[in-house]
């Protein structure tokens, strides 16, 4: 089971421990997006830090229907007791957690602030 919280502002948060090939592990702080289909998503500065392993450029659709290119690289992070390799996007911002993370598990969330985040895998 995860556990994380929600903010005053009615964002879902989860604390993942984030680590590149030849870096240390990185706590990390970010956003569940329901709207965004990818793994990850990280500012420039901390896939820098954990010095991911860069695979290439991935074109995406952003909320406001504009398509870009991003840089894609890869991590692993520690879910639910297991490491997971994910591919990571760079995008600016509040790093953010998408629904392909979130495959085959149950996200619950009570909506008020410092309500509870609870992500299960399904059996």
């Amino acid at each position: 089971m995860i556990r994380g919280r929600v903010t005053a502002d009615r964002e879902a948060l989860l604390r993942l421990a984030v680590k590149g090939e030849e870096s240390d592990t990185q706590e990390i702080e970010g956003v569940i997006d329901t709207g965004f289909n990818g793994f990850l998503t990280l500012p420039g500065s901390a896939i820098h830090a954990l010095e991911l392993r860069f695979v290439g450029h991935r074109r995406v659709t952003l909320a406001d229907g504009n398509v870009t290119t991003l840089d894609a690289h890869m991590a692993s992070i520690l879910w639910g007791g297991q490491t997971r390799d994910v591919l990571v996007l760079k995008a600016e911002g509040v790093p953010l957690i998408g629904m392909a993370l979130l495959n085959g598990h149950r996200l619950m969330v009570d909506v008020v602030p410092d309500g509870p985040v609870v992500i299960e895998p399904l059996t």
